[in-house]
């Protein structure tokens, strides 16, 4: 049985969100790959690079660094798995439209890939209302992000958005 799981995302940026899914998969598995999307049609603040820069940078002193690898892709994720023989996607869900969104996809990757499964888990209750699209929004407007992301991703977001 391979115990790895692939937690992808688009991670622009990442927040404590996504720290805390990341946490609770690192106790379910050996190991958990990250995987950063990334899809030229949409717009991103960060590059592909700088993502996976960010999210390294925020787990380096965790006591399970070891256990997480971070790459990015590009591409459909059931033909990322295949090439990394994992077997098991992990999605946060924060609330129902997340559900709505995320059960159709795991539906359509599961008939692109039957071997392949995924497992919905849930941040803290108190993460649930933060997103990528509302930390950018503070971000634009130059608002304190710090219960939001990681103290490194908030100062490069002030960067992106030209806040000094």
């Amino acid at each position: 049985m391979n115990h790895t799981a692939i937690y992808p995302g688009s991670f622009d940026p990442l927040t404590n969100g996504h720290l805390d899914i990341l946490q609770r998969a690192v106790q379910m598995f050996e190991k958990v790959i990250v995987t950063v999307a990334v899809n030229n049609k949409k717009r991103a603040v960060f590059s592909g690079k700088e993502r996976v820069e960010l999210i390294r940078e925020a787990i380096k002193d965790k006591d399970w660094a070891d256990k997480v690898e971070v790459e990015q892709f590009t591409g459909l994720l059931i033909d990322f798995a295949r090439k990394k023989n994992v077997k098991i996607l992990l999605r946060g869900v924060r609330q129902i439209s997340d559900f709505e969104y995320e059960f159709r996809m795991a539906l359509t990757n599961r008939r692109l890939a039957p071997e392949i499964d995924t497992l919905f888990l849930m941040p803290d209750e108190q993460l649930t209302f933060i997103s990528a699209t509302i930390v950018k929004e503070i971000a634009a407007w130059n608002g304190d992000l710090s219960s939001f992301v990681p103290d490194h991703v908030a100062e490069a977001l002030k960067e992106k958005y030209n806040h000094d």
